[in-house]
Parts: C-alpha cells; sequence; structure tokens
C-alpha cells in the first residue's frame, strides 16, 4: 500500500507539472497572440467611415493646396515643372519658328496656354470639392502607395472632371483669343506648317483641359504624400487618427 501511495503521489506530480508547462505554454501563447493583435490595434479600432472621411479630408487639402497655388497668376507659367508645353504641332517646329520673325508671338501663345490655365483653375474648384465627396475609399487605398488616393481620385473622375472642366476652359480660351493666337502662328509658319498634315488641326480646349488636369493631379498626390508622411501636414485630428494609425 505505500508503493502504491507513493506511485500515485508521483503521477500526481507530474501531472501537475504537465498542466503547469500546460498553462505556461498556453499563457505564453496567449502572450504572443495579444502582442500579434495589439500592432494592427490602432488601425482595426478605426471604422470604414472614419478610414474614407479622413482619405477625403486628405484629398480635399490636396485639391485647396493645388488650386491655391496653380489657379494665381504665374501658377503655370513660372513653374517649369507644371508649365504646359506649346502642342506638339508646334513644338515640332519651334526652333523653325523661334529664328524667324514671329518669334515673339510664339511665346506670347505658349504664355496664353498657361494664362488660360491658371484662370480656369479657381473657377474649377467647386468641380473638384463635388467630385471628392462623392468617392468610394477604403483601407486599400490607406494602406497603399504614398499617392494611391490620388491616382484613385485621377481614375474615378477623371472623364466627369474634363466634361465639366473643358466648357469652363473654352470660355478662357475665348477670351484671351488662344484659337486666333495659335492659327496666326501656324498660317505665318508657311511650308513647315504643310509638312504637319492634319496634325495641326489641333483642338486646343482640349489640350489645355487634359495638361491643366495632368498638373492639378501631380500637385495634389504631392500634397497627399506629405500628409502621408509628415505629421505636421496633417491639419485635421481625423487625418492624424487615420494617417498615424499606419
Amino acid at each position: 500500500m505505500p508503493r502504491i501511495r507513493a506511485r500515485s503521489a508521483v503521477c500526481g506530480l507530474f501531472a501537475l507539472a504537465a498542466a503547469v508547462a500546460a498553462a505556461s505554454r498556453a499563457d505564453s501563447f496567449s502572450d504572443m497572440a495579444k502582442t500579434l493583435m495589439a500592432q494592427p490595434a490602432a488601425q482595426s479600432a478605426l471604422s470604414d467611415s472614419d478610414i474614407a472621411a479622413g482619405l477625403k479630408q486628405a484629398l480635399a487639402k490636396g485639391t485647396t493646396a493645388a488650386i491655391n497655388e496653380l489657379g494665381r497668376s504665374g501658377g503655370f507659367w513660372d513653374n517649369p515643372r507644371f508649365r504646359i508645353p506649346l502642342p506638339g504641332p508646334v513644338e515640332k517646329i519651334q526652333g523653325y519658328l523661334q529664328g524667324s520673325n514671329i518669334g515673339g508671338q510664339l511665346d506670347d501663345l505658349h504664355l496664353s496656354f498657361n494664362r488660360a490655365a491658371e484662370q480656369a483653375v479657381p473657377v474649377a474648384a467647386d468641380v473638384f470639392g463635388e467630385a471628392v465627396q462623392k468617392l468610394s475609399l477604403d483601407d486599400g487605398i490607406l494602406n497603399g502607395p504614398q499617392d494611391a488616393a490620388t491616382q484613385y481620385f485621377k481614375r474615378a473622375t477623371s472623364d466627369t472632371l474634363t466634361a465639366r472642366f473643358k466648357p469652363i476652359v473654352s470660355g478662357i480660351t475665348a477670351k484671351v483669343g488662344l484659337a486666333q493666337k495659335y492659327n496666326s502662328v501656324m498660317g505665318q509658319a508657311g511650308p513647315m506648317a504643310g509638312l504637319l498634315g492634319s496634325k495641326q488641326n489641333l483642338d486646343l480646349n482640349d489640350y489645355v483641359t487634359r495638361k491643366t488636369l495632368d498638373g492639378l493631379f501631380v500637385r495634389v498626390g504631392d500634397e497627399e504624400k506629405q500628409i502621408r508622411t509628415d505629421p505636421a501636414a496633417r491639419s485635421t485630428e481625423l487625418m492624424k487618427k487615420v494617417f498615424g494609425s499606419k
């Protein structure tokens, strides 16, 4: 009987040790799981509506910055990065034209393209604001590249923005007489313009619209990158919460 009791006691000790070890492993696993879950906790605590609203605020801030910077005299023209180039047909014979007696007219034409863009941008502010608010954004965009929201904005709204923005541009180009200036330059280019064939028949309003929108989207993307990388650029509590959770 004493031996049986001794064996029972030993077995009990082993069982207790195993239970303690199992409990220890369970505690370790639980701690590890808590640590892993805690890592994305800040972001997972954000609701989809928070993320969407934060991304929209970032786009709205970027759009405002772009409009304020580019929609003023010199906004396009004074910045080589955003300056709208001469259209392809003119650019191909630019060297010839600069060396002729219409070089001054060519410079005026180039400036007019940029002035038209600068004047059109502020008028289109409401168009951009409405487009931003209608976007559907999610955490896939939040965790994407530094300009992911801007690129999505561009893909989702380019057709709509072009349709609404082009009439604005058309009104501006008519006021500055852009078509007349272009036709005058091409008319005086003589034989060189003739070598371009049908390519000289350019839709000026379409050209200015596309180039203006391209510049605006680039500038909005700049602002988004800054918001993502620089906490000081997050000007609202929601932006701090959304982009600070990454």
